[in-house]
């Protein structure tokens, strides 16, 4: 055997998706693409995601759940938490005490808040108070179009769903930027620092109700909303309304081969881990999808993957089998189906090329998150790691290790520690992201597709 063939058999090197997989995958990858960029644009918030998967859940064949129903093998079953979190499970063939296979990935992702008490006037513009969700950059938030989405439940309980800006009719909004001709003094601040989160105010309205002694703009702007969704200002006491990007998910590239869009963090590993579920039939093992909330403010409430209504669940399902809930969980196997960063070669200090994703590699395995001293990890084993790559070989799925830039340089954490916590094999696997956490990120389409191939392998093994 010559050094190149012994450097071929003995050496580790990542391989693009386009060279290892083959035309016949690229063409799904790219077609699989397009119902996904439907999905972002429909679900920029967890409660627009929740709804459109309960949508696409129920023409799937799936029915609501309810703690303490009783379980059949093949049934199809989703819990609806609260319209923010979404659990689907297939009941499988096997006694439960096999384990159940969980992909679990979040549906929210950073933005941009409406404080309760939101609305003011301010030489002759109105504008919403905000409170920033999430780790931002605030710099990126300001002059660009945005889009107002959210729920207002009105003093008598009644509740109306908001989404403004997404159609071309519909009109933006707006966070004010420092023209450069005076924004000598702000360029000499840290980016971190130059937009202070209370300057985060969006811009709203400006022509004033005629005859109106004080705050004209402000009663102009209360008074469409009012015309329209018959609310008062002390609605929004009881609201949830967010700031997203109003752009559409769009190619980049000349080849198309790269989707620009708000919201890939998490939704590009949330929507192929739905999709790898909705398409099963009778799996020997009890799948389940998960689709959690809060994960971008430490997965805390009621809502995100803290709360107790994912081992609750697991419990339940559990006791309608006839199993026992230790037995289940500690023979269940989870993908923690989160996003990593991709090697940026225009930001080379800050990562370590040999052990970070690179686009159109295929799918990341993170062995650990965390940050500085793997604080907040849940470092997978081995043994499980030896597992899913003899599954992923068997299987023909494209995948690459990585990790989430250099050592004592940042750092992150998923929603894995909060299932390892619970005695239950975990892994991250997800895709890799340019500009993570950006108004616009970017991610490769066949890096989505290995994804979706290694969550429905996964169900299946």
């Amino acid at each position: 055997m010559n050094a190149t063939e012994l450097q071929e058999k003995l050496f580790y090197k990542k391989q693009s998706v386009y060279e290892k997989a083959g035309e016949a995958i690229v063409a799904e990858a790219y077609a699989f693409a397009e119902p996904y960029k439907e999905y972002l644009d429909a679900a920029k918030t967890e409660r627009e995601a929740v709804t459109v998967s309960i949508e696409m859940a129920r023409a799937a064949g799936f029915i609501p759940y309810k703690l303490g129903d009783a379980l059949v093998a093949g049934g199809k079953y989703y819990y609806n938490n609260r319209d923010k979190s979404l659990y689907l499970f297939v009941i499988g063939t096997r006694p439960i005490e096999e384990g159940v296979r969980i992909a679990a990935a979040h549906i929210d992702s950073p933005r941009i808040d409406l404080k309760q008490c939101p609305l003011y006037e301010e030489a002759g513009m109105a504008f919403f108070k905000t409170h920033y969700y999430g780790g931002i950059r605030k710099y990126q938030w300001v002059a660009t179009p945005l889009a107002l989405h959210g729920v207002i439940v009105k003093k008598d309980g009644t509740s109306v769903t908001v989404a403004i800006g997404e159609d071309e009719k519909d009109p933006v909004f707006y966070i004010n930027d420092l023209l450069p001709h005076l924004g000598h003094e702000m360029g000499k601040k840290p980016l971190d620092e130059a937009i202070p989160g209370e300057k985060l105010n969006v811009l709203i309205g400006n022509r004033p109700y005629i005859g109106a002694d004080k705050d004209a703009v402000k009663l102009n702007a209360m008074s469409l909303l009012y015309e329209k969704y018959g609310i008062t200002e002390d609605d929004f006491l009881s609201a949830e309304l967010s700031v997203v990007p109003a752009a559409k998910a769009r190619d980049i590239g000349f080849d198309r081969a790269l989707i620009a869009a708000y919201g890939h963090d998490d939704r590009v590993c949330a929507y192929p881990a739905l999709m790898s579920v909705l398409g099963l039939e009778a799996p020997e093992n009890t799948v389940m999808c998960v689709l959690a909330d809060k994960e971008e403010t430490s997965s805390v409430g009621n809502t995100g993957m803290q709360s107790y209504i994912f081992p609750d669940l697991l419990t339940e399902i559990a006791k309608a089998l006839g199993g026992n809930p230790a037995v289940v969980r500690a023979a269940s196997r989870c993908l923690s189906a989160d996003v990593s960063c991709a090697y940026d070669p225009n930001f080379p200090e800050v990562f370590e090329k040999r052990n970070t994703a690179l686009l159109s590699c295929g799918v990341v395995l993170m062995k650990y998150t965390g940050a500085r001293g793997k604080s907040a990890t849940n470092d997978a084993s081995a043994e499980y790691l030896g597992w899913l790559r003899s599954m992923m070989e068997k299987n023909g799925i494209v995948w690459q290790s990585g990790e989430l830039g250099r050592v004592d340089c940042g750092g992150g954490s998923t929603v894995a520690k909060f299932i390892g916590n619970l005695n239950i094999d975990t892994v991250d696997l997800g895709v890799p992201v340019i500009s993570m956490h950006a108004p616009c990120e970017a991610i490769a389409k066949v890096d989505l597709y290995e994804a979706y191939r290694a969550f429905v392998a996964f169900l299946h093994a």
